[in-house]
């Protein structure tokens, strides 16, 4: 694993499964609904053809998508998708595929869609981690377009990624149901990685690739949380002052790196907490806490709970 590969360390720590759950193919004029999702649900819509808008009123942003984009709503906001014409949509017709999702359909005449959605689950608590280092609304091209040629690799990937799971929506072939979840959650990671390598990578982790600088001192978090980093340490693995370190790490990131370092470290103890052969004590000395009293409250403060109601509802859920 190279010391930029960020998003493998993240994706050790949590779990992600993906779910497809309706194929929208609609003649405009047309318009769907979201509400808003549950606390550990990513809703996303691959516009394979045609065009959509976007409206997210909570964060207040419109969008147009077009054939090819991905979006994913990190924070499972309500949301509205429509044509953009302004007309009112006629009815739509579901039918139940045998592979479990919903094919929806209408009698538009205009303007043609071809629309995959569904949702991402990531387990808590790292569904917090999610939110916050991620952008609300996050859009990701599955091919690149002209002129940007920095990420053509990683986007025609998820190019491929796509065009196997239209594939496979167009049928009910042996399967194709754990296919297509399957590779619901490959798209996750993809995603991910095309918009960290695109030019215009949004602040957070996915930020990183623009700044390869700050790589050292991210690897060095993920793979070594224990260690009682401070902030001089980490500059100097990237070469800098504890100054630049400091303005260049919250540009980029948004967030500083103590924040960073102790979600780490909350994100892991969480899993170790699952463990019934770690005790709290264990679990506070892997993660880089001399003091039981110190990571409880630390614990206690980024989840909410304390580290033994958080195993005591991990160990009832599970």
């Amino acid at each position: 694993m190279s010391q930029v590969d960020w998003l493998s360390h993240l994706l050790q720590m949590i779990t992600v499964s993906g779910q497809l759950e309706i194929r929208c193919t609609y003649g405009a004029p047309w318009r769907v609904t979201w509400a808003k999702s549950a606390a550990h649900e990513i809703p996303f819509h691959v516009v394979l053809k045609g065009r959509a808008i976007i409206e997210d009123p909570e964060a207040g942003t419109t969008r147009e998508l077009m054939g090819g984009d991905i979006v994913l709503l990190t924070r499972g906001s309500a949301h509205v998708l429509h044509d953009g014409s302004g007309h009112a949509p006629g009815p739509t017709y579901n039918r139940q595929g045998s592979a479990g999702w919903t094919l929806s359909e209408n009698d538009g005449e205009g303007e043609h869609l071809d629309m995959l959605c569904g949702r991402f689950f990531i387990a808590p608590p790292h569904d917090r981690l999610i939110c916050d280092y991620l952008p609300t609304n996050l859009v990701v091209q599955a091919a690149a377009r002209q002129g940007e040629q920095a990420h053509v690799s990683a986007s025609n990937h998820l190019a491929n990624l796509v065009a196997l799971m239209r594939e496979e929506s167009a049928g009910d072939k042996p399967g194709g149901f754990a296919i297509l979840n399957a590779l619901s959650s490959a798209l996750f990671t993809m995603a991910l990685r095309a918009a960290s390598e695109s030019e215009q990578a949004p602040a957070g982790l996915l930020a990183l690739a623009g700044h390869p600088r700050l790589a050292p001192a991210i690897s060095a978090m993920f793979t070594d949380p224990a260690r009682p980093w401070n902030l001089p340490d980490l500059a100097g693995l990237c070469g800098m002052s504890r100054a630049t370190f400091v303005r260049h790490f919250q540009d980029k990131m948004g967030r500083s790196a103590n924040e960073l370092l102790t979600d780490i470290r909350m994100s892991r103890a969480a899993n170790d907490l699952k463990k019934p052969a770690m005790s709290t004590e264990a679990v506070a000395d892997a993660v880089g806490y001399r003091s039981v009293a110190a990571f409880r409250r630390a614990f206690t403060d980024k989840m909410g709970m304390t580290p033994g109601q958080w195993r005591n509802q991990a160990r009832a859920g599970g």
